[in-house]
């Protein structure tokens, strides 16, 4: 699909050159395999060591993108000639960092003090750092996850509904003062009320998702994709998806992105400590978020936003970081199945995350205590 609707954009974009962003994706593709494979033998516990120089590399990054101000499509979010976007590598690391804070604080939670607002100056500084750019989109991205996990990790309900207030009145103002923000919210609105009013990448995909129809066009011959719809190959992906695969396409596409979620929930439930649980919930929820957001976009479900489609958008930093989180997954799975004890008190204490239990409709009984019957 990638090749499908990137090669009459690389053509034109790189002298000629139709092969150039598959040729691209196919070495991110082999790096990000590489450190997948990696990252899956890579006990994951050790990141508890290894976060808080990996946060502050990812901050530096974010700085330097600002300092370097390498200009592309209005925004400055890439360094190495556009080549490497450290929104994409924050997104992952955020999660991580989020996932070891919460469970090394996980008895403090309770406390505002101790909780919400650590909580709230980590996600400032990093999302701060990605507006800048600007990159509403990722910005938001790291909020919201922020705020899943820290209920994820039990947080109490008083601050979550605190935190969402905040989060709420923060969005507000950045959509009043952001000349962006105020186009894509009326754009938003008037294509709600009207969809012939919506913007003109949004009236573009949806006449490549009515040309698709049920079986689609075929691969290889969207029409919309050389004849204006806005970059076909990364953010319009999608809309390329359902003209050439039809509806049939897209909800196979919608169920395999389904599925890898509800496997990724799976492995949070089975996971042999309250980490691993926050981990794979969180980097689960990442992909399966950006997913979301990305289609509901182009469908105008959602204000425009730029987050990538995973795993099929081009872009070496989404498809990097989005293989890292897998291969993470990957070890999580390998180190529950290795797991021989779990502290039953940590897994009561944090109702939010026991409940994680529900998810596969299994209920109510602790791992530990199936496998002390297994023994018996």
């Amino acid at each position: 699909m990638l090749y499908s609707a990137s090669w009459d954009f690389s053509f034109a974009a790189y002298d000629g050159d139709a092969m150039y962003m598959f040729n691209r994706q196919l070495m991110w593709l082999g790096l990000g395999s590489t450190i997948a494979l990696f990252l899956a033998f890579f006990d994951y516990h050790h990141w508890r060591r290894l976060i808080v120089p990996a946060m502050a590399f990812t901050i530096l990054m974010l700085i330097t993108v600002l300092v370097m101000s390498e200009i592309r499509f209005n925004a400055r979010r890439a360094i190495f000639a556009g080549s490497v976007q450290p929104s994409e590598l924050a997104k992952l690391i955020s999660i991580i960092y989020l996932a070891v804070w919460l469970y090394a604080k996980r008895d403090l939670l309770q406390d505002i003090s101790l909780g919400l607002i650590p909580l709230g100056v980590i996600l400032g500084i990093v999302g701060g750092l990605i507006y800048q750019q600007p990159d509403l989109s990722a910005a938001g991205t790291v909020l919201m996850l922020g705020g899943l996990l820290f209920f994820l990790a039990g947080g109490d309900l008083k601050q979550i509904g605190v935190l969402l207030l905040i989060a709420s009145v923060a969005a507000w103002i950045v959509a009043s003062i952001s000349l962006t923000g105020q186009e894509r919210i009326s754009d938003f609105v008037a294509g709600i009320k009207d969809p012939l009013q919506a913007s003109y990448h949004v009236r573009r995909s949806f006449e490549a998702i009515v040309n698709g129809g049920w079986f689609g066009v075929g691969i290889g011959n969207s029409l919309s994709k050389v004849t204006g719809l806005p970059v076909p190959p990364t953010d319009s992906i999608f809309a390329v998806v359902v003209e050439e695969l039809g509806w049939f396409g897209a909800v196979a596409l919608i169920a395999l992105y389904g599925l890898l979620v509800w496997r990724g929930f799976v492995i949070a439930r089975r996971a042999p400590d309250m980490l691993g649980t926050l981990l794979a919930s969180g980097l689960v929820l990442w992909v399966g978020m950006e997913a979301l957001i990305n289609m509901a976009v182009m469908v105008g479900l959602l204000p425009f936003a730029g987050n990538a489609l995973p795993f099929i958008s081009s872009g070496g930093s989404s498809l990097v970081t989005t293989l890292a989180a897998i291969g993470i997954l990957f070890n999580i799975s390998r180190q529950a199945s290795l797991a021989t004890n779990t502290s039953d008190d940590e897994w009561r204490t944090y109702s939010a995350v026991t409940h994680l239990r529900w998810w596969n409709g299994r209920r109510g009984v602790p791992r530990t205590v199936r496998l002390r019957n297994a023994k018996k």
